[in-house]
């Protein structure tokens, strides 16, 4: 009982020799049950750099257990992720439309032809345009927002329209 007190994990020496015993095996053991795919090297020292970390906690008699337990959930966390990659790898990311190029293109103009017509509009045209038609303000909204009447609402907004239509034919 005494020796067990002194034999500390947390020792160089110990932890050294726990290490130089059984890291052979655990290579093995995991290479054996999963492949070379996953990096058993890498589980083999992360699951060793666990048991530095707890050393403390975990008697040199239940070392070997719980750095094989350790390397072995560490594989399978690794095994469940990459089907994450894998599955998320086969989900192609839309790289088409339906629309033709031609397409896309003459509504590029028409956006381009819309920006254009909309700055030649006077500014009282233009905001009580946006705030009916972007917005989707009812008149009496724009007349009580601007401080004018309802009548001078319509005016701007169908002077407005009246314009678009003439700059923009396709309107």
């Amino acid at each position: 009982m005494e020796k067990q007190l002194h034999d500390n994990i947390c020792e160089e020496r110990i932890f050294s020799s726990i290490f130089n015993k059984h890291s052979k095996d655990l290579h093995h053991f995991l290479y054996y049950k999963f492949g070379d795919l996953l990096n058993p090297k890498d589980k083999v020292q992360e699951a060793f750099v666990k048991l530095w970390q707890n050393c403390a906690k975990i008697t040199p008699e239940k070392a070997k257990s719980f750095v094989f337990t350790t390397a072995n959930n560490l594989m399978l966390n690794e095994v469940a992720h990459q089907k994450v990659v894998l599955k998320h790898q086969q989900t192609k990311p839309k790289m088409h439309t339906n629309e033709s190029p031609e397409f896309l293109m003459q509504e590029n103009e028409y956006r381009d032809k819309l920006q254009r017509a909309l700055a030649n509009l006077t500014e009282p045209q233009r905001v009580a345009f946006m705030m009916n038609r972007v917005e989707g303000k009812r008149f009496k909204e724009i007349a009580a927002l601007l401080d004018i009447s309802t009548k001078a609402v319509e005016k701007r907004i169908y002077g407005a329209l009246k314009k678009l239509r003439e700059d923009i034919k396709e309107l």
